[in-house]
């Protein structure tokens, strides 16, 4: 997966109006003629930090459209991320929000997550109809080693036993990403 710096300009671009048009209820950006890896279906997220505090993060691992279409999605819907309903982003804030884009690579399914690299895959943990993600430098960001960062997607994003990921009916996928912001 290669994005070029153009590319990452336009991504972040993309998702900070579709985040200002959420908040301040203008009209959602257009993307006319998505070229390149805009036009590619791929998965993605929009984080939103607040001098280092998260202020909202969406994504998909299913695209229904186009890199550039999804990441006004998903801009729009971190805006609004259910965590903060008590405290949304407010239009005075906005220029404080650091955007931060990731691009996934295809989910792979594993059969030793154990062996996953922290830092550099990202995991997707599915069993019944509970499920939690985190991204790759979720793993770095906390100090995890691999057995702590599918421990804890387990128990604290997917609601389910931490020891989950080492059950049969337990799939466990691992991804990348590619990051940026501005």
């Amino acid at each position: 997966m290669t994005i070029s710096a153009e590319e990452r300009t336009m991504l972040v671009d993309l998702a900070r109006k579709a985040v200002e048009s959420a908040v301040t209820s203008k009209p959602r950006p257009q993307l006319l003629n998505p070229s390149g890896m805009l036009a590619e279906p791929r998965g993605c997220f929009v984080t939103l930090t607040n001098d280092g505090d998260l202020r909202g993060c969406i994504g998909t691992f299913y695209p229904q459209g186009p890199l550039g279409l999804m990441i006004i999605e998903m801009g729009r819907e971190a805006a609004r991320d259910p965590r903060f309903v008590m405290n949304p982003i407010t239009p005075k804030e906005l220029p404080n929000l650091t955007v931060e884009v990731s691009v996934l690579s295809p989910l792979e399914p594993t059969d030793e997550p154990e062996k996953l690299q922290p830092g550099v895959h990202g995991i997707y943990i599915i069993r019944g109809g509970r499920g939690g993600c985190f991204l790759p430098e979720v793993a770095t960001d906390q100090g995890w080693n691999a057995v702590e960062f599918l421990s804890y997607c387990c128990a604290h994003k997917a609601g389910l036993p931490a020891d989950a990921w080492k059950q049969p009916d337990t799939k466990v996928f691992l991804f990348t990403s590619e990051k940026f912001d501005r």
